[in-house]
């Protein structure tokens, strides 16, 4: 069964410029390096809404938790989670099972 996992974090005033494109390498090296990642989304809210500049959602599909797993373990999201550690005021995680496929 796919695993997927969605990441809610709640940055520190003023961070989101350092933060955003931190997140976004890792996504994006994670799809492109890790064969168990099956997709990574970075959200963040629309413009003028509430929250807007101060939480980043992550949508993330691997093959299995394993794959999540290993993908704890890659030197790139170790270096995210190290340089991202003093830009995040909160994250919430939720671990789930993905049943339901469509394009």
């Amino acid at each position: 069964m796919t695993f997927a996992l969605t990441v809610r974090f709640v940055l520190r005033p003023g961070a989101l410029p350092a933060f955003l494109p931190l997140v976004e390498a890792n996504a994006a090296t994670s799809v492109r390096e890790e064969p168990g990642c099956l997709r990574f989304d970075v959200c963040t809210p629309e413009a003028g809404g509430p929250g807007d500049g101060d939480e980043v959602f992550l949508y993330e599909l691997y093959e299995d938790a394993a794959a999540f797993d290993a993908h704890l373990a890659t030197p790139h999201f170790l270096a995210f989670d190290a340089a991202t550690r003093d830009l995040v005021a909160d994250k919430r995680v939720a671990r789930l099972h993905a049943r339901v496929h469509a394009r």
